[in-house]
């Protein structure tokens, strides 16, 4: 087992990462009657993307000897109704300026970062759209 969650009233859950003792709590969006105190669930989804890029990254750069500490990644999410949903995702990835990479070296990246499972995952429908900002 992964996680546990349980619901605590009022549109919040708290889940526990078994492996790690590590909570997070979520909160319903304020456009979906919740309080927007915590993440949503959506809005995890869509940092789930982000940190799954620059983590896979970070594991190809390491086999390149390449440092990617420092990046940087703003996520927006954009929801659609009828269903409700994600419609599209924006990521744009910011690396640190002493980064001086040439374009093999950040093609193998950016094909990482755009292959990471969590991307995989998403349902074809959902727009991405993926910034680096080398």
């Amino acid at each position: 087992m992964t996680a546990q969650i349980i619901y605590q009233g009022d549109l919040r859950t708290s889940a526990t990462h078994l492996q790690s003792g590590t909570a997070i709590n979520t909160d319903a969006p304020t456009d979906n009657q919740g309080k927007g105190e915590c993440f949503s669930p959506t809005d995890l989804v869509v940092t789930a993307l982000a940190t799954c890029m620059i983590t896979t990254m970070g594991i190809k750069a390491r086999t390149m000897d390449i440092q990617l500490d420092g990046t940087k990644a703003d996520v927006t999410k954009i929801m659609a109704s009828d269903p409700r949903r994600i419609s599209e995702i924006v990521v744009h990835l910011f690396f640190p300026p002493s980064l001086h990479l040439d374009e093999k070296q950040k093609e193998i990246l950016e094909r990482t970062a755009r292959t990471c499972p969590v991307e995989r995952s998403l349902h074809p429908d959902v727009k991405l759209d993926l910034q680096f900002n080398w």
